[in-house]
């Protein structure tokens, strides 16, 4: 039976090899990493023990260096099922929820009508480059040598010129005994609705050429030598073998690259991902002359779980990013996203490469922002929101955009992002006035007696302790190489908490720590920040003091050491008491206790050096215990003497 072009290459794309291959093996977990899709396992071939057994899930291939076994998805139901080729892509389809065509007499014909294609863009390709070391493309060379590309990288990206002639291409190919047809069906000319002979549709213009993921040539893209030309950058028609919207430029080589660790860099124009290629960011891609479609959303997400969006810094590239947005909320899943790497005003990564060089481009896509900082910045930019209708106006189309997200726990973390970012922007203003606080909490206030810290219990009380450590590291980090051991070791309470954990002790030494825990869990700091019991704690309200800090911090994980540790012995001895109840069971108790009072005594421990009587008169506390004990010694002596 012959399938219809593009089934196949459409039903390696829908399933994950790890999902087919992990119905039959064990992966090793220690080997695999997941993220990467590299997976590891026993080969399911042959007999072993050791994981020899390597499935590359971005490439959709597998490999056993033992036995030698190799294949893609089909092949490998095949082998282990033992069935067929028909019936092994009837299996994975089902996986996949395709449905696999009936039988088409005429595909097996469109199949060789696409290779017959193919093979006629490929010509095309080689016929450009030559082209491109004639005498008619001078300008068109030096316009390439002044955007910074060697003649090694025009070589490496395949680049060539289409000289201003309208039969150029045409009469090349036909004359090599390809069939006018073919050359027009390819895309390389077109016929003119007059009935005259077929035109080039590229001419005068530099030559990009447009290859699939498996490397074929499918189309090709020209940017006009003329500045009055009508368009600046010009694409092949959509054909039989190439449908813009499903395609990429630099596919190939960037799923590879991506494979190996690379970020995946999405930027808006063949220059631009030659020039972030040439400088060292090998996995980047680029739409072709339209708004990334669900489509290329969807590759883009095949080859890495977080592509970083590189689009111009002008008013067009920031609308193509937030038109991003929108299409990108319904698909989110977990580990699934976006960030977004903005651009200085006016330039684009080539613009930043070459006046700024790599190093800034490497600081603006660690810096990009994940997808809800956008989102937010998009619905409150230029708002004034100085009534209460017009701060509901805001929530509903917050709301509004939240709800896309078909995920609910996705769609809850959202909301809690920009439950954050609105509190932010909504805080009271601190008055100026004298005796007023200004850009510190107020004092504590009555309202504290009916807060979270008092009506939650002894969960809410570690998560605030937990908040002050961090915040107290994160502002003070000179003190944080003291504490990594034991920040390490922390058991914290929540995801946020443990995240910014990672954080700290990811970028501890850094000299702007501050700036890069903002940008790796801004929302997460954000909220550590946010209770007022942080915001009071010495450390936090006037940074800057080391052993303030330091003291700080001490204090905090000592106190939940001891609460932990007497809770971990209360929960045992409620364990122990259904049997037989001894001393060494009320010991240990009392040892939990005293340790668990003796941490927390310098909160509520009384040091003053006096009391003052009834009467009035201040009294020292040594004499006063000094009289105590005297008189207690008289008492017991008389007792003695009236017994005998």
């Amino acid at each position: 039976m012959s399938l219809p072009p593009g089934f196949l290459d459409e039903l390696r794309t829908r399933i994950s090899l790890s999902d087919v291959v992990g119905r039959k093996v064990m992966w090793d977990s220690r080997k695999s990493n997941q993220a990467k899709g590299d997976m590891w396992a026993p080969c399911p071939f042959h007999q072993e023990k050791t994981a020899s057994f390597h499935v590359d899930d971005r490439k959709g291939f597998y490999y056993c260096f033992g036995c030698h076994a190799k294949g893609d998805a089909i092949s490998f139901v095949r082998e282990t099922e033992n069935v067929g080729f028909m019936e092994a892509v009837e299996i994975i389809a089902r996986e996949a929820g395709m449905p696999v065509p009936k039988r088409d007499p005429a595909a097996q014909a469109k199949a060789d009508k696409r290779t017959q294609l193919a093979e006629v863009m490929e010509q095309g390709v080689q016929y450009y480059r030559l082209q491109l070391k004639t005498a008619a493309a001078g300008a068109a060379r030096d316009y390439l040598a002044g955007r910074g590309l060697s003649e090694a990288a025009q070589d490496r990206c395949e680049i060539g010129f289409a000289p201003d002639a309208r039969q150029g291409i045409f009469s090349h190919l036909t004359g090599k005994g390809v069939a006018a047809d073919l050359v027009i069906d390819a895309g390389l000319a077109a016929r003119p609705d007059d009935g005259r002979e077929p035109y080039d549709r590229f001419r005068g213009r530099i030559i990009f050429p447009i290859r699939d993921a498996r490397g074929r040539a499918i189309a090709l893209g020209g940017r006009a030598m003329d500045p009055n030309a009508r368009a600046k950058y010009l694409n092949s028609p959509e054909t039989e073998l190439f449908d813009k919207g499903r395609s990429l430029y630099n596919h190939g080589p960037a799923r590879e690259a991506a494979g190996k660790g690379a970020p995946l860099i999405v930027a808006e124009g063949y220059m631009d991902v030659i020039a972030l290629v040439e400088a060292g960011f090998p996995a980047c891609v680029a739409p072709l002359g339209t708004a990334i479609t669900e489509s290329q959303l969807q590759m883009m997400w095949r080859v890495s779980p977080e592509p970083v969006i590189a689009l111009d810094g002008d008013r067009a590239g920031l609308q193509a990013a937030l038109r991003l947005i929108d299409l990108a909320l319904p698909l989110l899943e977990a580990g699934q996203s976006l960030r977004f790497a903005l651009m200085p005003e006016g330039m684009d990564p080539d613009d930043v490469l070459k006046q700024q060089g790599k190093n800034a481009m490497q600081r603006l896509l660690e810096g990009a922002l994940p997808m809800v900082q956008l989102l937010w910045r998009r619905e409150v930019e230029g708002g004034v929101f100085d009534s209460p209708e017009r701060k509901a106006a805001l929530d509903k189309k917050l709301r509004a955009a939240i709800a896309k997200i078909k995920d609910p726990s996705i769609r809850g973390h959202y909301g809690e992002a920009i439950k954050q970012m609105r509190w932010e922007l909504f805080a009271p203003k601190r008055s100026n006035k004298k005796g007023a606080w200004k850009g510190k909490p107020a004092p504590v206030q009555p309202s504290t007696k009916s807060s979270l810290l008092v009506n939650a219990g002894q969960g809410a009380e570690e998560h605030l302790r937990e908040a002050v450590i961090l915040a107290t590291l994160v502002l003070n980090p000179s003190v944080l190489p003291d504490f990594e051991g034991e920040l390490e070791r922390l058991d914290f309470t929540s995801p946020e908490h443990r995240h910014l954990r990672d954080c700290l002790l990811r970028f501890s030494g850094a000299a702007d720590l501050r700036n890069r825990i903002e940008t790796e869990a801004g929302a997460a700091l954000a909220s550590v920040l946010a209770p007022r019991h942080v915001q009071i704690s010495p450390a936090v309200r006037t940074p800057g003091d080391a052993e303030v800090a330091a003291m700080c911090v001490a204090e905090e994980l000592a106190k939940l050491a001891a609460k932990r540790g007497a809770l971990r012995e209360i929960e045992e001895a409620m364990e122990d008491i259904s049997g037989v109840v001894d001393e060494g069971l009320t010991w240990r108790l009392k040892q939990a206790a005293e340790a668990r009072d003796k941490a927390v005594r310098s909160e509520n421990e009384d040091k003053a050096m006096f009391d003052t009587a009834p009467s009035g008169a201040q009294m020292d506390r040594d004499e006063r215990d000094a009289f105590a004990r005297l008189l207690g010694e008289i008492a017991q002596n008389s007792g003695a003497k009236a017994k005998k």
